[in-house]
């Protein structure tokens, strides 16, 4: 028995608008074993990877852009984590098509610790254009930010990742 379209279209996106706002949440909180040097795990970037691993490069922008414009409402502004997260997102997409990706959680978190490279990459080229601190600063500090959220971002990817993935493959199942 199949559930009628616009109904799965409506509990998708419930669970997009609910999981995103729950990575938002996440991303305000330091729970034990979720801080390392006083770093989080980047939530809304496992998020995009997670929607944009199985889908298009435009779906992937998309999601970068929207996610981009909602961490930056919960931050400053400057830099923005829209050019970030659109990176990840495009790339992420970009390498389903150039790669045979297992969608394994090994695969999942690997992609996850490099695109948190690539995401804090273009933040700190940001800082560096503002010109605030002295650029040696800036990328001694990128070092230590960058593999601190690549880590434990890539810990947690499964975590969000699986039960998104189990929701939208069963979701295509449903619609079939």
């Amino acid at each position: 028995m199949s559930m009628p379209s616009n109904i799965l279209k409506l509990l998708n996106g419930l669970v997009i608008i609910l999981s995103v706002a729950l990575c938002s949440m996440l991303l305000l909180l330091r729970l034990p074993g979720m801080e390392l040097l006083g770093i989080g795990p980047n939530w809304l970037l496992i998020w995009v990877v997670s929607w944009s691993i199985k889908r298009t490069v435009w779906q992937g922008l998309l999601a970068g852009v929207t996610l981009g414009l909602i961490h930056d409402g919960m931050t400053a502004v400057y830099p923005s984590h829209i050019l970030s997260l659109v990176l990840v997102g495009v790339l992420t997409a970009s390498l389903r098509r150039q790669l045979y990706i297992q969608e394994d959680f090994i695969s999942v978190a690997l992609i996850v610790f490099f695109m948190v490279v690539v995401a804090e990459t273009a933040l700190a080229i940001q800082y560096s254009l503002m010109y605030v601190r002295p650029l040696r600063e800036i990328w001694q500090d990128y070092q230590r930010i960058a593999i601190a959220s690549a880590t434990l971002s890539s810990l947690w990817a499964p975590a969000l990742y699986y039960p998104l993935n189990q929701w939208w493959t069963n979701l295509r199942k449903l619609e079939k």
